[in-house]
């Protein structure tokens, strides 16, 4: 990989680029050096200025040529750049559409900047890290989830709440060792320990039990849900987030 990864980012909201543009401004690797706020400019950087970057961080809802335009265009004219949507918008058609217009990764607004960083790290190295529509979909609803219970995204619990809470739905029979089996995968996976894993997680939920929908927790947690708004386990939380989701979606994985 190179020295740098050159970045241009699609955006109407200048805010939302200035704090990606802040948090990448020291970076050793990735660079944020261009950017568009409308269809327009985007169109423009994108098939004029194609050397000049090597990932696309693209917005879908966008003034004058919205992004799906703008990756269509690009298949059309066989355009193979690195891209990652960054949207409010999850309807499963879009997301399907997406992929199959050859995207790298499709993320939900609000992200953290620290998974955004691992994404193009991750997509600029060339690991093979296309998703799977219903694979993606699945990981919006989980996020769409948290986000309504209070969980704040920009704390590290709420990244090992989603892993946890994908692996279980995935992997079941974990349901047996979330001690010795859960917590140790996710925490190789964010390149921590299991020990820290187990208590940010427990801070997550002791956080989103102050600030969360309590009629969404009394529908999901039932009986874990009283007068004092006492907290579930760990253990309650994932499992009963991940049986909720097997419920109300048919996701399957070979």
């Amino acid at each position: 990989m190179k020295n740098k990864i050159n970045v241009l980012m699609v955006d109407d909201n200048k805010n939302a680029i200035r704090t990606v543009r802040e948090y990448f401004s020291k970076h050793a690797v990735i660079n944020l050096n261009l950017e568009a706020h409308d269809g327009e400019e985007a169109t423009n950087l994108i098939f004029n200025h194609e050397s000049e970057y090597d990932v696309i961080l693209l917005d879908l809802i966008i003034p004058k040529i919205d992004g799906m335009t703008i990756l269509e265009e690009m298949k059309a004219r066989g355009m193979e750049k690195k891209v990652i949507v960054l949207t409010s918008y999850k309807k499963e058609e879009t997301v399907k559409k997406a992929g199959e217009l050859g995207i790298s990764y499709y993320m939900m607004k609000p992200f953290s900047n620290e998974t955004l960083e691992r994404r193009i790290l991750e997509i600029a190295d060339n690991k093979e890290f296309k998703e799977d529509p219903i694979k993606n979909n699945l990981q919006i609803d989980i996020s769409k989830l948290l986000h309504s219970l209070g969980v704040p995204s920009h704390i590290k619990g709420y990244q090992y709440i989603r892993e946890s809470v994908f692996l279980m739905y995935a992997k079941p029979d974990m349901l047996g060792g979330i001690t010795k089996e859960l917590y140790p995968e996710v925490a190789v996976k964010f390149d921590t320990t299991a020990s820290r894993v187990e208590r940010a997680i427990r801070h997550a939920i002791e956080v989103s039990w102050t600030r969360g929908d309590y009629n969404l927790m009394e529908e999901i947690f039932g009986h874990s849900v009283d007068y004092d708004r006492s907290k579930p386990t760990n253990s309650e939380f994932i499992v009963t987030l991940a049986d909720k989701l097997r419920l109300e979606k048919i996701y399957t994985y070979a």
